[in-house]
């Protein structure tokens, strides 16, 4: 289980990672690793961090768990939400494409599972999800599943839900009768939620337009360690929405006032909301030795504009060196909302 308030549990089929930016500059797992490392008991660390003045730092090195560990959402019943690669970064760009696919495939045979991926390489990420030979490569990530030594063990009885899956990426099947079931593009998976982190306006502006480019069930944001302000409007992401009513109670008046000043926005009536959007934003401040201050109206800014787009938002701490004296979280800034919380329905605008 994880003490990630925003999750329930950590799996962790690939670990390793490189400093990319200042949110990573105090990174919890990298002082994690190296504990885990000195402890030898899971060989994947080893070479993952090196020592430094300053603490441990990543090396850039990277590796694939073992199977028991890739595998173990599979011997899981129980639904349960996982924060997958809390100890690296699945788009790392040195990840071989056919470790995420395996990662994938995993999370597709588990669909009473949540997965929460959350990844500064936001580009990445966004090439692997609109690669048009995706769903070849899933089905070929399952399929080598069936030629393991695990399938005829303790795998023997996913059989069946394998050979689905991979009908249902390649697109059809037979049926009993000898006829053709064709199937609708699984992808984007119903329980992958996608996000990125964004510790800055600049990182921001980075990352999200590639997550919102990105096909998935649930887009959200990681402003974790928040180290300035952000604006999301200021990123035009609204002109990604589509607008049900421009009259909506929860949208303040200067909120309308904006999207009619933009040439390529139109406010229009009973849409349907299919267009990208940021379904959930967490906010917090930075833990642990050297942690960089948070500002209380950075996160009620972002807690306004979350209210104001209808977006839920999770604010997780305030920071501080040592976690069991950091300060409590301010009543104005406990919020603390998940994706389909029983939101208001979400106002959408559509580009014109």
């Amino acid at each position: 289980m994880s003490n990630i308030e925003w999750t329930e549990a950590t799996w962790n089929p690939i670990v390793g990672c490189s400093v990319v930016s200042p949110g990573c500059t105090n990174c919890y797992a990298m002082t994690m690793a190296a504990r885990l490392e000195a402890m030898a008991t899971l060989p994947q660390y080893t070479g993952t961090t090196r020592r430094t003045k300053a603490g441990p730092v990543w090396t850039g090195k990277l590796a694939l768990a073992p199977e028991a560990t890739l595998l173990a959402p599979l011997r899981r019943r129980k639904p349960t939400t996982y924060f997958v690669n809390s100890m690296g970064d699945l788009f790392h760009e040195d990840v071989a494409d056919d470790w995420i696919d395996r990662v994938f495939a995993v999370m597709a045979l588990t669909p009473q599972h949540t997965y929460q991926i959350l990844t500064k390489r936001s580009a990445r990420m966004r090439a692997y999800l609109t690669d048009p030979d995706l769903n070849d490569r899933l089905s070929a990530a399952l399929g080598c599943m069936l030629d393991g030594e695990w399938i005829w063990n303790e795998g023997e009885r996913f059989r069946p839900a394998i050979e689905k899956m991979i009908s249902i990426f390649l697109g059809m099947e037979s049926d009993d009768d000898g006829g053709v079931v064709y199937h609708d593009d699984p992808m984007p998976l119903p329980n992958v939620w996608l996000g990125v982190s964004a510790e800055d306006q600049r990182r921001a502006e980075e990352r999200i337009p590639d997550l919102l480019a990105t096909p998935a069930a649930i887009r959200f944001v990681s402003a974790e360690p928040l180290l300035g302000p952000i604006d999301f409007q200021s990123l035009n992401l609204l002109r990604y929405f589509k607008v049900e009513n421009p009259l909506h109670p929860n949208w303040p008046r200067n909120v309308f006032d904006a999207l009619r000043g933009k040439s390529d926005i139109h406010l229009i009536h009973n849409a349907a909301p299919d267009w990208a959007k940021l379904d959930w934003v967490i906010v917090g401040g930075e833990s642990g030795a050297g942690a960089r201050p948070m500002e209380d109206a950075w996160a009620e800014s972002i807690v306004e504009q979350c209210a104001a787009a209808g977006t839920a938002v999770f604010v997780k701490q305030m920071g501080g060196p040592v976690k069991s004296r950091m300060r409590p979280i301010p009543a104005l800034l406990m919020v603390r909302q998940f994706p389909g919380d029983g939101l208001a329905n979400r106002p959408v605008c559509e580009e014109a």
